[in-house]
């Protein structure tokens, strides 16, 4: 009699020499580490693109140095040096010497000490207001692209009205009406400078939800909320963004403007507030241009130098601008 045959083995697994590569790890395969990952990407080719940009370099080095100018204030000069009583200024009307580097205005303070202090009111009042700008502008603009019909009509025809009213006109209506402290300043200059910004979005949007991905996630059920978040504000993000760089030199500029009018804060020192002295007291026609020319030029550095950023970032953002 013959022995029973054995009966074929099976490996657990795979067999041999055909063995499965290991996937990748969990952390990796999460759709938000992925997006992360993209992101990072993404961010890291913008700022290699950025670096190429002259213009946009320079003006970044220049808004870094405001910047540290405003950060380190207490440590570059004393805030006593801001009281018109301190007994630590020197003799009014003084010209540019090796105590005084930018001269003294008509209370004997430092010129130097009121343009360093001045740039943190200057910058923080104009990245206030762009904020409020650039929210009021992104909402408005993305709820009358993406919704269309009454509310497209009457949030445009909003709009308009903002946009065929004078700028400067308007805000000093408000900030005559209202008190004068940074906090009006910051809100009037934010809801006065909206208008172009929800314009750009709104036609940003009305070219983004056609395209063929968001037309198949809403065929899929997608609700409203998931369809802005998701697809319509990441790809409307970028020129917000761009539109940001140039709305601040906007709004210091503003607040540059209604302090020299005289509609600023009394009790802080900004740019706008020391030209305004500069003025009221006849520097100008005194030729005491070191009162003048220093929170002058700062106003035109800042300006400029935000206004090549937002260049750079627009051929970036935008590849028929680039050179080829």
């Amino acid at each position: 009699m013959r022995p029973p045959e054995a009966l074929p083995t099976f490996q657990e697994g795979p067999p041999t020499g055909t063995e499965l590569e290991p996937g990748p790890p969990p952390e990796v395969r999460d759709p938000r580490r992925i997006a992360w990952i993209r992101r990072r990407a993404s961010a890291g080719r913008m700022w290699t693109t950025y670096r190429r940009n002259a213009l946009g370099m320079i003006g970044l080095a220049v808004l870094i140095l405001f910047v540290l100018v405003a950060i380190f204030a207490p440590l570059l000069a004393s805030k006593e040096g801001l009281k018109a009583t301190c007994p630590c200024n020197g003799i009014p009307f003084s010209p540019p010497s090796l105590k005084y580097p930018l001269g003294t205005d008509n209370f004997g303070r430092s010129v130097l000490t009121l343009t360093i202090w001045g740039s943190r009111v200057s910058l923080t009042v104009g990245l206030l207001a762009t904020a409020i700008s650039i929210f009021i502008g992104s909402f408005v603009g993305i709820v009358a692209g993406y919704r269309g019909g009454v509310s497209e009509s009457a949030l445009m025809r909003l709009t308009d009205w903002f946009l065929v009213i004078p700028f400067l006109p308007l805000a000093i209506v408000l900030a005559s009406v209202l008190s004068p402290s940074l906090g009006v300043i910051t809100i009037v200059i934010g809801i006065t400078s909206w208008p172009s910004t929800a314009r750009i979005v709104r036609a940003q949007v009305l070219s983004v939800k056609t395209r063929p991905y968001v037309e198949r996630s809403r065929a899929l059920g997608a609700s409203g909320w998931h369809l802005n978040t998701h697809h319509i504000l990441p790809n409307v993000g970028p020129l917000i963004f761009a539109n940001t760089i140039l709305t601040v030199a906007i709004a210091i500029l503003s607040e540059s403007t209604l302090a020299f009018l005289g509609l600023g804060d009394p009790l802080s020192v900004s740019w706008g507030t020391t030209l305004e002295n500069a003025f009221g007291s006849g520097a100008a026609y005194a030729g005491q241009w070191w009162w003048i020319v220093p929170p002058g030029l700062a106003i035109v550095f800042v300006v400029l130098a935000f206004t090549m950023c937002g260049f750079a970032l627009d051929e970036i953002l935008n590849p028929k601008l680039r050179e080829r």
